[in-house]
């Protein structure tokens, strides 16, 4: 088994490439390590340009709740352009990006799975509390991309599985702040429950948005 991760630095990012690793060949990009910005399409395309083969797993682990030192609104008032376009470049446009360059990596002649790390609070149907504009609606329209994208795969990539996964709240400096007491699960369990999850899927589930359980999540 071959896989590819970006955003291998973060802590599920991390995580997975440790797992991986036990299952085979895998490659991490990441900013720190590679340069790779994902808000930046030439820094996308020339990151997985360079990559050769095909990789049976494609993980996008990229992402951020608080950004540029702005953390979630809890009003309307808060919100600003600003803030807004930082959360849609970061959370939905980057990983469109590897989207974009990345499925020529995925091989034609078998499954190949590629997620995508969404959040819960991403859900329109679930979304009873408010707050959090813009990290909701970013990972709704990351949501939404993947969708799509995957209608688009299926036409070249027929076993492909292209998926959104809430990963549960995991102990990372995404937001340690923002847990409201939640209890949050260690990096590594968190990424051998999406490994979990992601094994249990097949060409049939493709476009979907799961749960660390393996739930279905309301769009």
């Amino acid at each position: 088994m071959r896989s590819l991760v970006v955003g291998a630095s973060g802590g599920i990012g991390a995580a997975l490439v440790d797992a991986l690793g036990a299952r085979g060949e895998v490659v991490g990009l990441s900013r720190t390590q590679d340069g790779l910005d994902v808000t930046d399409e030439a820094s996308v395309a020339a990151a997985l340009g360079r990559l050769e083969g095909v990789f049976d797993l494609v993980v996008v682990a990229t992402g951020a709740l608080v950004i540029g030192g702005v953390g979630p609104e809890k009003s309307l008032k808060a919100v600003t352009a600003e803030a807004l376009a930082a959360q849609f470049a970061l959370n939905a446009i980057g990983p469109a990006l590897v989207m974009k360059h990345g499925l020529r990596l995925l091989p034609r002649d078998r499954v190949a799975r590629l997620a995508v790390l969404s959040a819960r609070v991403g859900s329109i149907g679930d979304n009873a509390l408010g707050g959090w504009y813009g990290y909701r609606a970013a990972k709704a329209a990351l949501n939404q991309i993947l969708r799509t994208a995957s209608v688009e795969a299926t036409r070249t990539h027929p076993q492909s599985v292209l998926v959104s996964l809430h990963p549960g709240t995991v102990e990372t400096a995404l937001a340690p702040a923002h847990r409201a007491g939640h209890p949050a699960m260690p990096p590594a369990e968190a990424a051998e429950h999406l490994l979990r999850v992601l094994d249990g899927l097949g060409p049939a589930d493709t476009g979907g948005f799961y749960d660390w359980q393996g739930k279905v999540v309301p769009w």
